[in-house]
Order: structure tokens, then C-alpha cells, then sequence
């Protein structure tokens, strides 16, 4: 685990298909890998050296569930989410990965499969744009289904192969008891990568009461005391992991510097 959420793991799948060079035989050698041209020439057995592939593959997983659908200046937590996700899904299209989505709704859930190049990236952002729309419609209708984190990700690890990513968007709230072992049952065999979207304005809120909807869709109103702002981190704990800070209030060009500061150096070899 590296210091920042943004370390890249590749998996090599043994022998690719691009040739690298071509050498004598040894023994040992497979005998499937001949050269039959260069051996021809030379009258001495060559081999065919292949590079390594890298297989480069990631989930974006965008919380779209009721607590991500507030805001206090530019944007709703969830669009913000949308964004920092699309950016990093584009990194890996460009270095030649695939990626896949999995939006967490207040109903179903939008799964898009692993796919690469321009064509795959564009059916996440399609993907994006549906699930947010029929999440917010059921929020609207009342028909939330109050998934916990935990309960959303449940059988995540079928959608992806070993060692993939799985890049987490989400504020975490209503995590469910068990999501810290959800997170270390895929720090197993694959590389979970948390953003904590949140809201940096919260301190500028002026005091009074505030109606709010709790999960169980009772409604109550709160106080709310003008609190000091917080110092600014980088990097919080999620359930004892790393996950890099964006704030929804930040100007996209921001929260893109930062994002491309820890994927971006990652994704291009």
C-alpha cells in the first residue's frame, strides 16, 4: 500500500504477444516459441522473446445513494464524484486499460462491464448520467432502499478479475458494520482506492434551524452553530484506509490538479 490511494498495481500475465527480441535456443527454451525464419538463416535454433503484458483494469464505483445528494456551492457531493471518477476512468483508457462501473443508487444498482479505448470510457459516462438520473428520481418518489456501503458492495469481486482496481467514490456515510472487513477482503487479491468527497464550505453555512430526512425517512429540524473551519487534509482514514480528500466546492480544474498529482504519473508507463 503505498502512502497515497493513487499506487497502480499491474498483474503480469506471463508471456505476451508482442515479440521483444529473438535469441539462440537453450535448453529449457520452449520449443513452441521458435523462431523458424531466423533459424533458417542461421542454421541454429532461435527463440522468440515476448514482452510482459500489463493488464490494467478498474472499477469506478460512484455512491449515488441519498447522503451524496447535498451541496452547499458548486455541486452535489454525487457530481462531484462523477467527475473525479471520469477523469481518473480517462487516464486509463489513454494508457490502454479498461475500465467499469458500478453506481450505487437508492434503487438498483448500474453495473457498465470492464471495456477499453474511447468506446468503453463513453459507456461509463453513459452509465454515470443513468444512474444519477434514477437515483435522484427515486429520492424524489420517497423509494429509498437506505443500502448501507457494505450491503452495496456485496459480490463487487465478481465484476472484477484479480488484481484490478476497485476506485471507491463516495462520502461513507452509512458504511454498515462489517464495510472495514468488505475493504480488507479486497486488499486480498485486488486494489480498493478510496475518494472521500465532501464538503470543505460547510463552516460558511449561517446559523439556524435546517429541516433534514434521516435514512429511515423521518423528518427533523436541527441547529446549526457557525463552526471554525477545519484545517485541509490531503489524505483521511476510511475504515483504516487512505483515501485522497476532494471537495465538491472545489473548482473542477482543482479537483482535476489534484487527481492527476496521484493518478495520473500512475497510469501512463
Amino acid at each position: 500500500m503505498t502512502a497515497l490511494p493513487g499506487g497502480f498495481l499491474t498483474r503480469k500475465r506471463g508471456q505476451g504477444v508482442e515479440v521483444a527480441d529473438v535469441r539462440e535456443y537453450v535448453d529449457g527454451d520452449d520449443i513452441r516459441h521458435l523462431d523458424r525464419g531466423t533459424t533458417a538463416r542461421t542454421g541454429r535454433m532461435h527463440i522468440r522473446q515476448f514482452q510482459e503484458e500489463q493488464d490494467r483494469v478498474a472499477l469506478l464505483v460512484a455512491d449515488f445513494r441519498a447522503p451524496m445528494f447535498w451541496g452547499i456551492q458548486r455541486a452535489f457531493l454525487s457530481v462531484a464524484a462523477a467527475e473525479a471518477l471520469t477523469l481518473i476512468g480517462w487516464f486509463m483508457v489513454e494508457s490502454g486499460g479498461r475500465v467499469g462501473l458500478l453506481a450505487l443508487t437508492a434503487s438498483a444498482p448500474v453495473i457498465v462491464p470492464l471495456r477499453g479505448k474511447t468506446r468503453g470510457m463513453l459507456d461509463v459516462i453513459g452509465g454515470l448520467v443513468q444512474a444519477h438520473a434514477r437515483s435522484l428520481t427515486a429520492l424524489q418518489k420517497g423509494e429509498d432502499e437506505s443500502w448501507t456501503l457494505e450491503q452495496a458492495l456485496a459480490g463487487v469481486e465478481r465484476l472484477t478479475p484479480t488484481g484490478a482496481e476497485i476506485i471507491i467514490a463516495s462520502g461513507f456515510d452509512q458504511q454498515g458494520e462489517g464495510f472495514s472487513d468488505v475493504l480488507d477482503r479486497l486488499d486480498h487479491r485486488r486494489t480498493p482506492r478510496l475518494l472521500l468527497v465532501t464538503e470543505s464550505k460547510a463552516h460558511e453555512m449561517p446559523r439556524g434551524w435546517y429541516p433534514i430526512r434521516l435514512s429511515d425517512g423521518r423528518q427533523k429540524r436541527v441547529y446549526l452553530a457557525r463552526a471554525e473551519p477545519s484545517g485541509e487534509l490531503a489524505v483521511q482514514k476510511v475504515a483504516t484506509h487512505p483515501a485522497l480528500v476532494l471537495n465538491a466546492s472545489d473548482p473542477v480544474e482543482q479537483t482535476s490538479r489534484r487527481i492527476s498529482s496521484v493518478f495520473a504519473a500512475r497510469y501512463v508507463a
